[in-house]
């Protein structure tokens, strides 16, 4: 099952978003909500403390929680998507807006993958991929794409096939970038790694940062 999960960063209106395979289930982490009308979708659920929320007004049921809170809202929409038997996440508006929030959020992304849940992020203009030791990521991009390869831990035995500047099986050092701004040379891009974790992010358009 597909659950789109909601959030409260950028979602840009891009021909990107047409192409998403569409949700068994929408669950919407507070401000996330604002994102339905663009993405022509009805919320099934709407959580979080609603403190970012002012003015939003959702047609959807609510399951509210204190501000005072162990977990973000993000984590408690996708509590909700589990538990609801969603094995594959589509987290929407997960770039921009609060560092901490999308940082937190980047770092859980990949955490999810590493527990088994197929997951990837979008905000329309730009898309995420966590990147796991024998799990390889495999895009069909165009020629001068560009992606990166953000280092969450140390990487060890990355290898990509289908760039402009390929690697065989390198070691990155946390944080590094090295692996920030490549590009595509068109048609199927295929990174692996044999150690540590990663997050491979696309630019949708071909344009450089």
């Amino acid at each position: 099952m597909l659950a789109w999960i909601l959030v409260g960063g950028r979602l840009t209106d891009a021909p990107a978003l047409a192409a998403l395979p569409r949700p068994d289930l929408v669950i919407a982490a507070d401000g996330g909500a604002r994102h339905a009308a663009l993405l022509g979708v009805k919320i099934d659920l709407w959580v979080g403390d609603f403190d970012s929320s002012e003015g939003l007004n959702v047609d959807a049921p609510r399951e509210q929680h204190p501000t005072a809170k162990d977990s973000t809202d993000f984590e408690l929409a996708v509590n909700v998507a589990r538990q609801r038997g969603a094995g594959e996440l589509l987290i929407l508006g997960a770039f921009g807006g609060r560092f901490d929030h999308a940082f937190a959020l980047a770092l859980g992304a990949c955490r999810l993958a590493r527990e088994g849940l197929k997951v990837s992020l979008h905000s329309g203009d730009e898309a995420g991929y966590p990147l796991l030791p024998k799990v390889p990521v495999r895009l069909d991009l165009q020629a001068g794409q560009i992606f990166s390869v953000l280092a969450a831990s140390e990487l060890r035995g990355l290898t990509l096939r289908g760039a402009r500047w390929p690697l065989t099986d390198s070691n990155v050092p946390l944080g590094s970038g090295f692996t920030v701004s490549n590009e595509a040379a068109g048609g199927m891009l295929e990174a692996e790694l044999m150690g540590g974790v990663a997050l491979l992010t696309v630019l949708e358009e071909m344009r450089r940062a």
